[in-house]
């Protein structure tokens, strides 16, 4: 594996163009655009004030950037670098803002989740919808553009309704039936809309049917001979070696010393976590779960073992392997083109899957890089770390060399 250099970065934001070709990041006010296989800079926007939230058009045209504290968005255009727009949501304030699927309509929410103001960049008109419920999930397009899911609360009770978005008229609304809605989403062929409560639990449907076939649950302790432990160890020094001078305090765990992955004997007992009682909205349940791109695997991570990713068969419907981690996992993505997950835990490592195996990565440079967060480029050969302050690309080696990448650099067991 290869990094780029370190770059700044405020607010974890940083994000590839839907088409690959650019790599947008946020320094304060400024928003950055590279080129993403250069990482040489093509554009420099200023904003009026901190940017909160960034978001890229469909067509990889036009990026978005919401100033939640001014109750603004701006527009900025890649083919015309002159051209600008900006949207005031004046004493209404504004919460969140996203593109609609064409990539010239802005869906800006107001504050107190009061309504959501539909804006048209081709012909400056506004539309209107009342009533969204702040949730987890509230907004769903169809991924063919057409139509829009909006999660509702109305007179202490939740519904939906379905909007069509070449005119953002209502098409459907109707009632949920659920006890407090916490996120929608639409199948992949657009005909079925996913309603749930919560997710404690994460239980496999039927597409055909919507009836239960299995439930995966996650016990502290594995003792399937068939199920494959990786647990994260700290490399042992070399004999004779002393640092000098001796390493700064940081916090947390391993921060700066090298970890790889041995495979545990069973039974394994992993580490839990006692959900805080005595706070509201305790962390509990399946807090993550995605999808690999092939859908053969689903990685989830329960609240409760927050150190550990677990990784299911969907074919065979079972579980396949845990990987229990040294710190707790902050965040874990699946890469676009193949079953390759890769995992951080907010310490200077970044962690990847396959079926192959598992691996330990360091990340070089001077100083702790902290990896808070990550991203994948849509071919799915190179990943950006994220901390608090800095940015940097992890080059992965491509399709014929899968075998070097996993197999010498970071231990993979």
């Amino acid at each position: 594996m290869n990094f780029s250099e370190v770059f700044k970065l405020s607010s974890l934001l940083c994000k590839f163009s839907p088409d690959g070709k650019y790599l947008a990041s946020c320094v304060q006010y400024r928003l950055v655009v590279r080129d993403a296989s250069t990482l040489q800079i093509l554009q420099l926007y200023t904003c009026l004030d901190q940017i909160q939230h960034l978001e890229w058009s469909a067509d990889s045209l036009f990026i978005l950037c919401a100033l939640y504290k001014r109750g603004l968005v701006q527009v900025w255009s890649l083919e015309q670098p002159e051209w600008h727009c900006k949207i005031d949501e004046g004493s209404a304030g504004l919460v969140a803002s996203c593109w609609g699927p064409d990539g010239r309509h802005i869906l800006n929410t107001t504050e107190f989740h009061l309504r959501i103001t539909v804006w048209s960049l081709c012909t400056k008109s506004v539309s209107y919808i009342k009533y969204p419920k702040a949730c987890q999930q509230g907004i769903t397009f169809t991924r063919d553009g057409r139509y829009l899911a909006l999660a509702e609360r109305r007179d202490c009770r939740d519904y939906v309704s379905i909007f069509v978005c070449s005119d953002w008229q209502l098409l459907r609304h109707f009632d949920t039936d659920t006890q407090d809605l916490a996120g929608i989403e639409w199948a992949p062929n657009g005909c079925v809309l996913a309603v749930w409560d919560s997710c404690l639990e994460v239980r496999i449907l039927n597409h055909v049917t919507w009836k239960m076939i299995t439930e995966f649950g996650h016990p502290a302790t594995v003792n399937n001979p068939k199920i494959v432990v990786y647990k994260e160890a700290e490399k042992s020094p070399p004999l004779g070696h002393l640092a000098f001078p001796p390493p700064r305090a940081v916090a947390g765990p391993l921060t700066s010393s090298e970890s790889k992955y041995e495979i545990a004997s069973m039974p394994v007992s992993l580490q839990t976590l006692k959900p805080a009682a005595d706070r509201a909205n305790p962390r509990i349940g399946v807090g993550a779960l995605a999808f690999s791109p092939d859908n053969y695997f689903l990685a989830t991570r329960n609240d409760s073992i927050p150190n550990a990713v677990w990784i299911w068969d969907i074919r065979k419907l079972r579980l396949l392997a845990v990987l229990e981690q040294l710190c707790a996992v902050r965040a874990f993505q699946w890469g676009p083109q193949q079953p390759r997950l890769a995992i951080c835990t907010g310490g200077s490592k970044v962690y990847l899957w396959s079926p192959a195996g598992c691996v330990s990565v360091q990340v070089p440079g001077e100083g702790d890089f902290q990896v808070l967060s990550l991203c994948w480029h849509p071919s799915g050969d190179s990943l950006a770390l994220l901390s608090k302050d800095h940015f940097c690309l992890c080059f992965l080696e491509m399709e014929e060399g899968v075998h070097t990448a996993f197999g010498q650099r970071g231990d993979c067991t």
